[in-house]
Protein backbone atom coordinates (compact mmCIF):
# COMPACT_ATOMS: atom_id res chain seq x y z
CA UNK A 1 0.00 0.00 0.00
CA UNK A 2 1.29 3.47 -0.88
CA UNK A 3 2.22 5.84 1.92
CA UNK A 4 -0.53 8.37 1.27
CA UNK A 5 -3.21 5.69 1.05
CA UNK A 6 -1.85 4.11 4.23
CA UNK A 7 -1.87 7.51 5.96
CA UNK A 8 -5.52 8.15 5.12
CA UNK A 9 -6.59 4.66 6.15
CA UNK A 10 -4.57 4.85 9.38
CA UNK A 11 -5.94 8.28 10.27
CA UNK A 12 -9.52 7.09 9.82
CA UNK A 13 -8.88 3.89 11.76
CA UNK A 14 -7.27 5.70 14.69
CA UNK A 15 -10.10 8.24 14.81
CA UNK A 16 -12.61 5.40 14.94
CA UNK A 17 -10.79 3.15 17.42
CA UNK A 18 -8.69 5.23 19.81
CA UNK A 19 -10.75 5.92 22.97
CA UNK A 20 -11.16 9.57 23.87
CA UNK A 21 -9.54 8.97 27.26
CA UNK A 22 -6.34 7.80 25.54
CA UNK A 23 -6.11 10.94 23.38
CA UNK A 24 -4.72 14.41 23.91
CA UNK A 25 -2.65 13.41 26.89
CA UNK A 26 0.80 12.39 27.99
CA UNK A 27 2.43 11.05 31.12
CA UNK A 28 5.70 10.30 32.83
CA UNK A 29 6.68 6.62 32.77
CA UNK A 30 6.46 6.47 36.56
CA UNK A 31 2.73 7.18 36.28
CA UNK A 32 2.11 4.60 33.57
CA UNK A 33 0.65 1.88 35.81
CA UNK A 34 -2.24 4.09 36.85
CA UNK A 35 -2.85 5.41 33.33
CA UNK A 36 -2.97 1.94 31.78
CA UNK A 37 -5.09 0.34 34.51
CA UNK A 38 -8.43 1.32 32.95
CA UNK A 39 -11.01 -0.41 30.76
CA UNK A 40 -10.31 2.04 27.92
CA UNK A 41 -6.58 1.39 28.10
CA UNK A 42 -7.09 -2.37 28.02
CA UNK A 43 -9.46 -2.07 25.08
CA UNK A 44 -6.97 0.19 23.25
CA UNK A 45 -4.22 -2.36 23.80
CA UNK A 46 -6.36 -5.26 22.56
CA UNK A 47 -7.45 -3.35 19.46
CA UNK A 48 -3.92 -2.27 18.53
CA UNK A 49 -2.46 -5.70 19.30
CA UNK A 50 -4.95 -7.29 16.92
CA UNK A 51 -3.35 -5.27 14.11
CA UNK A 52 0.15 -5.85 15.47
CA UNK A 53 0.56 -2.13 16.07
CA UNK A 54 1.86 -2.43 19.60
CA UNK A 55 5.06 -3.53 17.80
CA UNK A 56 4.50 -2.20 14.27
CA UNK A 57 7.83 -3.28 12.77
CA UNK A 58 8.08 -6.73 14.33
CA UNK A 59 7.40 -9.65 11.96
CA UNK A 60 3.78 -10.72 11.71
CA UNK A 61 4.65 -14.31 12.68
CA UNK A 62 5.44 -13.04 16.19
CA UNK A 63 2.36 -10.83 16.47
CA UNK A 64 3.90 -7.65 15.06
CA UNK A 65 2.57 -5.38 12.36
CA UNK A 66 5.19 -6.18 9.73
CA UNK A 67 5.48 -2.51 8.70
CA UNK A 68 8.56 -1.10 7.02
CA UNK A 69 10.27 2.02 8.37
CA UNK A 70 8.29 4.48 6.22
CA UNK A 71 4.87 3.04 7.06
CA UNK A 72 5.82 2.83 10.74
CA UNK A 73 6.79 6.50 10.68
CA UNK A 74 3.41 7.41 9.18
CA UNK A 75 1.68 5.48 11.98
CA UNK A 76 3.79 7.32 14.58
CA UNK A 77 2.97 10.68 13.01
CA UNK A 78 -0.76 10.00 12.96
CA UNK A 79 -0.71 8.87 16.59
CA UNK A 80 1.24 11.98 17.51
CA UNK A 81 -1.36 14.12 15.73
CA UNK A 82 -4.00 12.67 18.08
CA UNK A 83 -1.61 12.91 21.03
CA UNK A 84 -2.60 9.30 21.57
CA UNK A 85 -0.87 7.28 24.23
CA UNK A 86 0.94 4.25 22.83
CA UNK A 87 -1.14 1.12 23.51
CA UNK A 88 1.67 -0.36 25.64
CA UNK A 89 5.11 0.61 26.90
CA UNK A 90 7.84 -1.18 28.79
CA UNK A 91 11.04 -3.14 28.52
CA UNK A 92 9.37 -5.98 26.67
CA UNK A 93 8.71 -3.78 23.66
CA UNK A 94 11.71 -1.47 23.83
CA UNK A 95 14.51 -3.77 25.01
CA UNK A 96 14.17 -7.53 25.31
CA UNK A 97 11.80 -7.95 22.35
CA UNK A 98 14.16 -6.41 19.77
CA UNK A 99 17.08 -8.28 21.35
CA UNK A 100 15.29 -11.62 20.99
CA UNK A 101 14.63 -10.80 17.35
CA UNK A 102 18.40 -10.45 16.92
CA UNK A 103 19.69 -13.26 19.15
CA UNK A 104 16.79 -15.44 20.29
CA UNK A 105 16.04 -18.95 19.15
CA UNK A 106 12.86 -19.60 17.22
CA UNK A 107 11.40 -21.21 20.33
CA UNK A 108 12.22 -18.14 22.43
CA UNK A 109 10.65 -15.82 19.87
CA UNK A 110 7.47 -17.89 19.66
CA UNK A 111 7.13 -18.20 23.43
CA UNK A 112 7.85 -14.61 24.40
CA UNK A 113 7.24 -12.12 21.59
CA UNK A 114 3.47 -12.62 21.01
CA UNK A 115 2.85 -12.23 24.75
CA UNK A 116 4.81 -8.97 24.74
CA UNK A 117 2.77 -7.67 21.79
CA UNK A 118 -0.49 -8.50 23.60
CA UNK A 119 0.70 -6.95 26.85
CA UNK A 120 0.34 -10.19 28.76
CA UNK A 121 3.70 -10.06 30.56
CA UNK A 122 5.88 -7.45 32.24
CA UNK A 123 9.65 -7.53 31.91
CA UNK A 124 12.41 -6.01 34.00
CA UNK A 125 16.18 -5.75 33.64
CA UNK A 126 18.77 -7.47 35.84
CA UNK A 127 22.04 -5.74 34.99
CA UNK A 128 23.43 -3.46 37.73
CA UNK A 129 24.64 -4.76 41.06
CA UNK A 130 25.75 -2.99 44.25
CA UNK A 131 29.38 -3.41 43.13
CA UNK A 132 28.82 -3.32 39.36
CA UNK A 133 27.06 -0.26 37.99
CA UNK A 134 29.04 1.76 35.46
CA UNK A 135 31.57 -1.07 35.51
CA UNK A 136 28.88 -3.56 34.57
CA UNK A 137 31.33 -6.27 33.53
CA UNK A 138 32.35 -6.55 37.17
CA UNK A 139 29.07 -8.30 37.99
CA UNK A 140 29.19 -11.21 40.44
CA UNK A 141 25.72 -12.79 40.30
CA UNK A 142 26.50 -16.44 39.53
CA UNK A 143 24.68 -19.07 37.52
CA UNK A 144 25.76 -22.70 37.70
CA UNK A 145 24.55 -25.06 34.98
CA UNK A 146 23.00 -28.12 36.61
CA UNK A 147 21.63 -30.46 33.97
CA UNK A 148 18.93 -28.61 32.08
CA UNK A 149 18.78 -25.68 34.50
CA UNK A 150 20.84 -22.78 35.80
CA UNK A 151 20.96 -22.22 39.56
CA UNK A 152 21.32 -18.47 40.18
CA UNK A 153 22.58 -16.69 43.29
CA UNK A 154 23.31 -13.01 43.75
CA UNK A 155 21.77 -9.55 43.86
CA UNK A 156 20.72 -6.95 41.32
CA UNK A 157 19.86 -3.31 41.99
CA UNK A 158 17.91 -0.54 40.23
CA UNK A 159 15.67 -3.20 38.70
CA UNK A 160 12.80 -0.96 37.59
CA UNK A 161 9.40 -2.55 38.17
CA UNK A 162 10.81 -5.82 39.49
CA UNK A 163 8.12 -6.02 42.16
CA UNK A 164 5.38 -6.17 39.50
CA UNK A 165 7.20 -8.03 36.72
CA UNK A 166 6.66 -11.54 35.40
CA UNK A 167 10.07 -12.08 33.75
CA UNK A 168 13.55 -10.64 34.12
CA UNK A 169 16.47 -10.74 31.68
CA UNK A 170 19.61 -11.20 33.73
CA UNK A 171 23.34 -10.98 33.18
CA UNK A 172 25.04 -13.73 35.18
CA UNK A 173 28.59 -14.97 35.55
CA UNK A 174 28.83 -18.53 34.28
CA UNK A 175 32.64 -18.82 34.18
CA UNK A 176 34.28 -17.18 37.22
CA UNK A 177 37.77 -17.90 35.91
CA UNK A 178 37.33 -16.12 32.57
CA UNK A 179 38.42 -12.49 31.97
CA UNK A 180 35.95 -9.89 33.20
CA UNK A 181 34.09 -9.31 29.94
CA UNK A 182 33.98 -13.01 29.20
CA UNK A 183 32.31 -15.77 31.15
CA UNK A 184 29.05 -13.76 31.27
CA UNK A 185 25.75 -15.20 30.02
CA UNK A 186 22.37 -13.65 29.25
CA UNK A 187 19.46 -15.58 30.75
CA UNK A 188 15.67 -15.14 30.88
CA UNK A 189 14.21 -15.92 34.30
CA UNK A 190 10.63 -16.41 35.46
CA UNK A 191 10.03 -14.07 38.43
CA UNK A 192 7.23 -16.21 39.87
CA UNK A 193 9.31 -18.59 41.97
CA UNK A 194 10.37 -18.77 45.62
CA UNK A 195 14.06 -18.20 44.79
CA UNK A 196 13.46 -14.54 43.81
CA UNK A 197 12.51 -11.68 46.13
CA UNK A 198 12.34 -7.92 45.59
CA UNK A 199 12.52 -4.82 47.78
CA UNK A 200 11.53 -1.35 46.51
CA UNK A 201 14.02 1.51 46.79
CA UNK A 202 12.47 4.79 47.97
CA UNK A 203 13.75 7.74 45.96
CA UNK A 204 14.20 11.35 47.06
CA UNK A 205 11.40 12.34 44.67
CA UNK A 206 8.94 10.29 46.74
CA UNK A 207 8.35 7.64 44.08
CA UNK A 208 9.68 4.10 44.08
CA UNK A 209 10.00 2.60 40.59
CA UNK A 210 13.29 0.86 41.40
CA UNK A 211 13.96 -2.31 43.37
CA UNK A 212 16.65 -4.52 44.77
CA UNK A 213 16.26 -8.07 43.50
CA UNK A 214 17.69 -11.12 45.28
CA UNK A 215 18.36 -14.55 43.77
CA UNK A 216 18.63 -17.42 46.23
CA UNK A 217 18.95 -20.68 44.31
CA UNK A 218 16.63 -19.26 41.65
CA UNK A 219 16.14 -21.50 38.63
CA UNK A 220 16.29 -20.70 34.91
CA UNK A 221 15.83 -23.24 32.15
CA UNK A 222 18.70 -24.06 29.80
CA UNK A 223 16.54 -23.14 26.80
CA UNK A 224 16.18 -19.61 28.18
CA UNK A 225 19.84 -18.86 27.61
CA UNK A 226 19.97 -16.14 24.93
CA UNK A 227 22.95 -16.45 22.62
CA UNK A 228 25.91 -18.63 23.49
CA UNK A 229 27.03 -19.70 26.95
CA UNK A 230 29.70 -17.29 28.28
CA UNK A 231 29.07 -14.91 25.34
CA UNK A 232 26.35 -12.84 26.97
CA UNK A 233 28.33 -9.59 26.85
CA UNK A 234 27.63 -9.36 23.13
CA UNK A 235 23.89 -9.73 23.73
CA UNK A 236 24.01 -7.29 26.65
CA UNK A 237 25.65 -4.58 24.55
CA UNK A 238 23.05 -4.90 21.82
CA UNK A 239 20.23 -4.58 24.33
CA UNK A 240 21.83 -1.43 25.77
CA UNK A 241 21.89 0.07 22.29
CA UNK A 242 18.15 -0.51 22.05
CA UNK A 243 17.67 0.97 25.52
CA UNK A 244 19.60 4.10 24.57
CA UNK A 245 18.02 4.50 21.14
CA UNK A 246 15.61 7.47 21.13
CA UNK A 247 13.20 6.19 18.49
CA UNK A 248 12.14 8.20 15.48
CA UNK A 249 9.78 10.85 16.69
CA UNK A 250 6.76 8.81 17.73
CA UNK A 251 4.51 9.59 20.71
CA UNK A 252 6.31 10.42 23.93
CA UNK A 253 5.29 9.76 27.49
CA UNK A 254 5.11 12.76 29.76
CA UNK A 255 2.85 13.57 32.65
CA UNK A 256 -0.52 14.98 31.61
CA UNK A 257 -0.90 18.72 31.91
CA UNK A 258 2.79 19.45 32.43
CA UNK A 259 4.41 21.90 29.99
CA UNK A 260 6.75 20.47 27.39
CA UNK A 261 10.21 22.04 27.13
CA UNK A 262 9.10 24.28 24.22
CA UNK A 263 6.26 25.63 26.40
CA UNK A 264 8.62 27.17 28.96
CA UNK A 265 7.82 30.63 27.63
CA UNK A 266 4.21 30.31 28.81
CA UNK A 267 5.45 29.10 32.17
CA UNK A 268 7.79 32.09 32.43
CA UNK A 269 5.02 34.54 31.56
CA UNK A 270 3.06 33.24 34.52
CA UNK A 271 5.86 33.36 37.06
CA UNK A 272 8.33 35.92 35.70
CA UNK A 273 5.84 38.21 33.99
CA UNK A 274 5.31 39.40 30.42
CA UNK A 275 5.59 42.63 28.53
CA UNK A 276 4.18 43.19 25.04
CA UNK A 277 3.31 39.49 24.76
CA UNK A 278 6.75 38.11 25.62
CA UNK A 279 8.67 37.12 28.73
CA UNK A 280 9.61 40.28 30.57
CA UNK A 281 13.02 39.22 31.88
CA UNK A 282 15.81 39.16 29.28
CA UNK A 283 17.86 36.54 31.11
CA UNK A 284 14.88 34.19 31.34
CA UNK A 285 14.18 34.71 27.63
CA UNK A 286 17.76 33.82 26.78
CA UNK A 287 17.65 30.59 28.81
CA UNK A 288 14.32 29.59 27.23
CA UNK A 289 15.49 30.32 23.70
CA UNK A 290 18.74 28.39 24.11
CA UNK A 291 17.01 25.36 25.59
CA UNK A 292 14.23 25.37 22.99
CA UNK A 293 16.74 25.54 20.13
CA UNK A 294 18.74 22.65 21.60
CA UNK A 295 15.59 20.60 22.13
CA UNK A 296 14.35 21.19 18.58
CA UNK A 297 17.78 20.46 17.12
CA UNK A 298 17.91 17.20 19.05
CA UNK A 299 14.46 16.13 17.85
CA UNK A 300 15.31 16.91 14.24
CA UNK A 301 18.63 15.08 14.50
CA UNK A 302 16.89 12.01 15.91
CA UNK A 303 14.41 12.07 13.04
CA UNK A 304 17.12 12.59 10.42
CA UNK A 305 19.14 9.70 11.83
CA UNK A 306 16.07 7.46 11.68
CA UNK A 307 15.35 8.48 8.08
CA UNK A 308 18.96 7.89 7.03
CA UNK A 309 18.98 4.48 8.68
CA UNK A 310 17.24 2.67 5.85
CA UNK A 311 18.68 -0.79 6.46
CA UNK A 312 16.32 -1.47 9.35
CA UNK A 313 19.15 -3.00 11.39
CA UNK A 314 19.94 -2.59 15.05
CA UNK A 315 21.14 0.72 16.48
CA UNK A 316 24.89 1.09 16.87
CA UNK A 317 27.29 2.88 19.16
CA UNK A 318 25.96 6.23 17.93
CA UNK A 319 22.90 5.61 20.13
CA UNK A 320 25.13 6.76 23.00
CA UNK A 321 25.14 10.24 21.44
CA UNK A 322 21.36 10.39 21.68
CA UNK A 323 21.37 8.98 25.21
CA UNK A 324 23.92 11.57 26.32
CA UNK A 325 22.25 14.57 24.69
CA UNK A 326 18.69 13.45 25.45
CA UNK A 327 19.29 12.79 29.14
CA UNK A 328 21.17 16.07 29.53
CA UNK A 329 18.33 18.02 27.91
CA UNK A 330 15.78 16.29 30.13
CA UNK A 331 17.73 17.21 33.24
CA UNK A 332 18.19 20.79 32.05
CA UNK A 333 14.47 21.10 31.26
CA UNK A 334 13.47 20.25 34.82
CA UNK A 335 16.04 22.67 36.17
CA UNK A 336 14.80 25.45 33.88
CA UNK A 337 11.15 24.93 34.85
CA UNK A 338 12.05 24.98 38.53
CA UNK A 339 14.15 28.13 38.09
CA UNK A 340 11.37 29.94 36.21
CA UNK A 341 8.96 29.20 39.05
CA UNK A 342 11.32 30.80 41.57
CA UNK A 343 10.38 29.97 45.15
CA UNK A 344 7.19 28.38 43.80
CA UNK A 345 9.39 25.72 42.26
CA UNK A 346 10.75 24.60 45.63
CA UNK A 347 7.56 23.40 47.33
CA UNK A 348 7.29 19.87 48.64
CA UNK A 349 3.89 20.02 50.35
CA UNK A 350 1.47 22.45 51.91
CA UNK A 351 -1.45 24.70 50.93
CA UNK A 352 0.78 27.39 49.46
CA UNK A 353 1.54 25.35 46.31
CA UNK A 354 -0.69 23.96 43.57
CA UNK A 355 -0.45 20.44 42.11
CA UNK A 356 1.72 21.49 39.18
CA UNK A 357 4.21 23.22 41.45
CA UNK A 358 4.53 20.23 43.76
CA UNK A 359 4.98 17.90 40.79
CA UNK A 360 7.64 20.26 39.40
CA UNK A 361 9.74 19.83 42.54
CA UNK A 362 9.47 16.06 42.35
CA UNK A 363 10.27 16.11 38.64
CA UNK A 364 13.36 18.23 39.31
CA UNK A 365 14.57 15.68 41.86
CA UNK A 366 13.57 12.69 39.74
CA UNK A 367 15.31 13.96 36.62
CA UNK A 368 18.62 14.27 38.44
CA UNK A 369 18.89 10.57 37.62
CA UNK A 370 18.42 10.79 33.86
CA UNK A 371 22.16 11.23 33.30
CA UNK A 372 22.85 8.16 35.45
CA UNK A 373 20.37 5.39 34.63
CA UNK A 374 20.68 3.54 31.34
CA UNK A 375 24.42 4.19 31.47
CA UNK A 376 25.93 7.33 32.97
CA UNK A 377 26.91 10.31 30.84
CA UNK A 378 30.56 9.44 31.54
CA UNK A 379 30.04 5.93 30.16
CA UNK A 380 28.33 7.35 27.06
CA UNK A 381 31.21 9.74 26.46
CA UNK A 382 33.68 6.85 26.69
CA UNK A 383 31.66 4.86 24.13
CA UNK A 384 31.42 7.85 21.81
CA UNK A 385 35.15 8.57 22.01
CA UNK A 386 36.20 4.97 21.35
CA UNK A 387 33.54 3.54 19.03
CA UNK A 388 32.28 6.61 17.19
CA UNK A 389 35.31 8.89 17.04
CA UNK A 390 37.87 6.06 17.07
CA UNK A 391 40.06 7.66 19.73
CA UNK A 392 42.64 5.46 21.50
CA UNK A 393 42.03 4.00 24.94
Amino acid sequence: MGLEEFRQETRQWLQANCPDSMRDRSLHFEDADEAYDTDDARAWLATMAERGWTAPRWPTEYGGGGLDRDHDQVLAQEMAALKALPPAIGMGLSMIGPTLLDFGTEDQKQRHLPKIVRGEVRWCQGYSEPGAGSDLAGLQTKAVLDGDHFIINGQKIWTSGADISDWIFVLVRTDPDAPKHEGISFVLVDMHQPGISTRPIKLISGSSPFCETFFDDAVARREDLVGELNKGWTVAKRLLQYERSPGDGGPRTRKKGKPAPNACAELAKRYVGERNGRVADATARDHIIRHTINEKAFQLTVRRAAEEHTSGGAPGAASSIFKYVGSTLSKEASQLKSTLRGTRGLGWEGPGFDEDELESTRAWLRDRATTIYGGTNEVQLNIISKRVLGLPD
